[in-house]
């Protein structure tokens, strides 16, 4: 299984509490978590001593973004839209 990269799409595996993001639009201000199954994108990625961390933007369906979270590698799934070899 390959590490997340930079720009893919990921989902997320469990809900996510709201002291764990960073909201943009005040609008969304009254939520308490972001739920699982939620999809956003890897803009940055930190490298750690054993691990790496994912900085993921959530955005609305015009591409508005509304929320950032700092994430690990096991609370995200990359998703695949076409199979790629390895």
């Amino acid at each position: 299984m390959t590490q997340p990269q930079l720009l893919d799409t990921v989902a997320l595996l469990n809900d996510l509490p709201i002291d764990r993001l960073t909201l943009v639009e005040p609008a969304y201000a009254a939520i308490s978590v972001l739920p699982s199954g939620l999809i956003g994108t890897i803009v940055e990625v930190y490298e750690q001593e054993q691990d790496q961390l994912y900085r993921v933007e959530f955005s609305d369906r015009d591409g508005c973004e509304y929320a950032l979270a700092i994430l690990k590698p096991t609370e995200i799934l990359v998703l695949r839209s076409e199979l790629v070899a390895s």
